[in-house]
């Protein structure tokens, strides 16, 4: 089977935003559809990719009755992993609406500003913690947190730079009543 779109979980999650999707180190995963985690699998991989030939969950004609996806998405609205769930049905339900390429495009947006976080404001400890950002914050409200702490940053050194942003976001947080850390 042609796999389109490996960054996209077939359980709807995006890799993108992925703390061990977004690593230099050898266990870099490149997504949930990616060959080595296709070898590993996941009851959801072999449900959708390996039974049915299906890239998502959400195109298998049993989706609306499927205990174990269900069982799942409940779960997500709870508890994370080492990856966030908090925005899982919003995602699938923007995927069935709009499509996953236009999903797609969407978490190319967030991957490429959780790289500038990453980039010019990780002092070594805020991968998660940025990745959690990335999920869970509006695309224009991290574009206004980061552009807010460019404008702040000057001169200080990575860890100054790291703190100033995390004020800003977890102001955001605060506001809107966001969570930026995995729920157990």
């Amino acid at each position: 089977m042609l796999i389109k779109y490996p960054e996209i979980g077939v359980c709807g999650l995006s890799c993108r935003l992925c703390s061990m999707y977004n690593t230099n180190a050898e266990s870099r995963c490149l997504g949930c559809k990616s060959t080595t985690r296709m070898a590993v699998g996941c009851p959801f991989i072999t449900c959708a990719v390996k039974k049915k030939g299906i890239e998502f969950c959400g195109e298998c004609k049993d989706s609306k009755t499927c205990e174990k996806w269900k069982k799942h998405r409940e779960a997500g609205k709870k508890f994370d992993s080492f990856k966030c769930y908090q925005k899982l049905e919003e995602d699938i339900s923007f995927i069935q609406k709009d499509g996953i390429s236009e999903f797609e495009k969407m978490q190319k947006q967030r991957e490429n500003l959780l790289k500038r976080m990453l980039k010019d404001f990780n002092e070594g400890r805020s991968k998660s913690y940025y990745c959690i950002a990335a999920t869970v914050l509006e695309i224009e409200e991290l574009k206004e947190a980061i552009t807010m702490a460019k404008k702040r940053t000057g001169g200080l050194e990575i860890k100054g730079k790291s703190k100033i942003l995390h004020s800003i976001l977890d102001d955001i947080a605060g506001k809107k009543g966001y969570c930026l850390k995995l729920r157990k």
